[in-house]
């Protein structure tokens, strides 16, 4: 039989440290009213100075090996998705295998902003379904903090810090993922991305005073492309596999806006108790949403269930993964 990679288990953290609403409204000029209808977040959590990516990364994956028989040596590879790696090299995945004693893996780190964690799992499936490997770990996390000017209060009020991983394991029982779709159209790199810190724009001190090193984003414009983008792909991908809503028990959509959550659950009719939503709780983790919601969802779920993946993220970059739960 056809061997697919199926999710065995997850693990997640966030901060301690909460920033709510209320606490912006004494940084930049903003309200908790505002904030809410427009993205449905109440809080977000941050991250401490002291500690990095990879910290949250390894707690994630304690809390994730805690759940299995394996221990770090188990683990054949690590990829980690982010958009705040501890250092622009070496890669992160490399410095969490040091942190967890991972000491038989190899790893790399995957950038495709916040669709990067769905980018990853479906590299990480490759090297499951080739017969390669037979235990990879796949690690979404960002410390968002570190790239948000707190006086824009258009971005600000966006982001949090979190990390979320699965294992991904062979299964012979028609579980795992089924199907996948993905797009980039890079003529929207204009509209969300860091402008300086990169060879195009090397870092300078202008250009850390100019605050090039933070998000950019023209959010009309990100809305529009990310409202179609992840409505049309999850539609696709439904089908192709002859999908209907009665066939789905949750959308697992990037938590970047409820209003886009919202948009592409109503395309795929699904009503709200199908769709996993913490973003009140979070905000927009980037690499880390979509884990950290199977991590919140995970004692809900059983074998069989069918789950979809959507996500949009800056590149412009998106996708969606149809996958069928395996415990």
């Amino acid at each position: 039989m056809e061997i697919r990679a199926a999710i065995t288990a997850v693990g997640g953290y966030v901060p301690e440290k909460r920033l709510t609403n209320f606490d912006l409204e004494k940084m930049v000029d903003t309200s908790d009213e505002w904030i809410r209808d427009r993205t449905g977040i109440e809080e977000r959590r941050i991250l401490e100075p002291e500690k990095a990516t990879s910290d949250m990364a390894v707690e994630a994956i304690k809390d994730l090996l805690a759940k299995t028989d394996y221990t770090p040596e188990d683990i054949d590879l690590i990829i980690c998705s982010t958009v705040s790696p501890d250092h622009v090299y070496p890669a992160t995945a490399n410095i969490i295998s040091d942190k967890i004693g991972a000491k038989n893996a190899w790893g790399f780190d995957m950038n495709a902003a916040c669709s990067g964690f769905l980018y990853a799992l479906r590299t990480g499936s490759q090297f499951i379904e080739s017969g390669m490997h037979k235990r990879v770990l796949v690690v979404g996390a960002d410390t968002m903090s570190i790239r948000v000017d707190y006086e824009d209060r258009n971005t600000c009020i966006i982001f949090g810090d979190g990390a979320g991983c699965v294992l991904l394991e062979p299964n012979a029982e028609g579980l795992g993922i089924v199907d996948s779709q993905f797009y980039v159209e890079g003529a929207g790199r204009q509209y969300l991305f860091q402008k300086a810190g990169g060879s195009a724009v090397p870092t300078t001190i202008d250009t850390v005073q100019n605050k090039e090193h933070f998000i950019h984003q023209d959010g009309r414009t990100v809305f529009k492309f990310a409202v179609k983008g992840m409505a049309d792909t999850t539609e696709e991908v439904m089908k192709r596999n002859n999908l209907t809503a009665d066939d789905i028990a949750y959308l697992v959509p990037h938590q970047a806006n409820k209003r886009i959550i919202d948009a592409t659950a109503n395309r795929a009719g699904l009503p709200s108790e199908k769709v996993m939503v913490n973003i009140q709780r979070y905000g927009n983790t980037t690499n880390g949403t979509i884990p950290l919601c199977l991590w919140e969802w995970e004692k809900k779920l059983k074998a069989g269930d069918n789950l979809l993946l959507s996500a949009f993220g800056g590149g412009f970059a998106w996708g969606c993964i149809y996958l069928k739960w395996s415990y």
